[in-house]
């Protein structure tokens, strides 16, 4: 009975959102990616440097820029390839905690590791202090489409770069800039434009999420995306949608259990009291 009463205080709340942003560290261990973007964790996390070569990570005091190796690397491949196109400037916006699982607010998903959120807003001249830790974002969709007055080739050729990672499965981005997307893109040199989902919100930023790495046996891939490059009937049904405002954003609720492995990443050694994060959420919640 004792041992009964031990697991259960140990297993991780699936519906709670509490213990998990009171980590510091990540749990022991080679990497791992447990269970999906919704209902996961991960192990042996690596933590993105706050100043990259071309890069900078906004609002550092949430403590989510955490995730598992494989997303580190893409990060610093992309701004190295964006960089060497004469983008500068990228601002990375929340990946994960020291463990993964459930935010507090902000996301349903960026749980197991292969999530990072990637802002639209080039910042060339790197941003300091306070603007640092509250930037303001840049809206780059007025009504059903771009807004001219700020989306440039450089946020096109960044979100393809993006995409064309053999790495990334999907990027969530608003219908409109899908749809902009498609239009651009040459007739032949298009396969690129499937990964690109639409989802609402995502006008200031874009979301990347990765495949299962091969590391990872516990990763649960993700559903295949539809064939063909999605600029049909498929994104017309999105934009037939209200887009001005936006559908509103419910409360998260945990409806999906964590897989049972998470229980040892977030009761192992390091686990200690943080002030929570910030409350500010800005995504509509996947």
């Amino acid at each position: 009975m004792l041992a009964v009463l031990m697991l259960a205080v140990a297993a991780p709340r699936a519906e709670g959102r509490e213990s998990w942003p009171s980590v510091t560290g990540p749990a022991a261990g080679a990497a791992q990616a447990i269970g999906s973007g919704a209902a996961g964790c991960v192990r042996g996390a690596e933590t993105l440097a706050p100043n990259g070569e071309n890069y900078q990570v906004i609002r550092p005091t949430r403590h989510r820029n955490w995730s598992h190796p494989a997303t580190i690397r893409f990060i610093h491949a992309l701004s190295a390839s964006a960089g060497g196109e004469g983008i500068k400037g990228l601002l990375i916006a929340d990946m994960g905690q020291p463990r993964g699982g459930p935010m507090p607010s902000g996301h349903a998903s960026h749980q197991n590791g292969l999530d990072v959120d990637i802002w639209f807003r080039l910042a060339p001249k790197r941003l300091g202090g306070a603007e640092l830790d509250a930037p303001v974002p840049v809206v780059m969709v007025k009504g059903r489409d771009v807004d001219a007055a700020v989306w440039t080739p450089a946020q096109a050729r960044l979100l393809q770069l993006a995409a064309q990672a053999p790495e990334v499965e999907r990027i969530f981005v608003n219908p409109a800039i899908k749809r902009a997307m498609c239009r651009a893109a040459p007739a032949d040199d298009r396969d690129w434009l499937r990964k690109l989902r639409p989802w609402w919100g995502h006008d200031e930023h874009f979301h990347v999420r990765l495949a299962c790495p091969p590391d990872s046996p516990e990763c649960e891939v993700q559903k295949p995306i539809p064939e063909g490059d999605g600029c049909g009937d498929e994104l017309e049904s999105w934009l037939a949608k209200p887009t001005s405002p936006a559908p509103p954003s419910r409360p998260h609720h945990q409806a999906r259990p964590l897989p049972p492995a998470c229980a040892a990443v977030l009761n192992g050694e390091g686990v200690t009291s943080l002030a929570k994060p910030g409350a500010r959420a800005y995504e509509a919640g996947h």
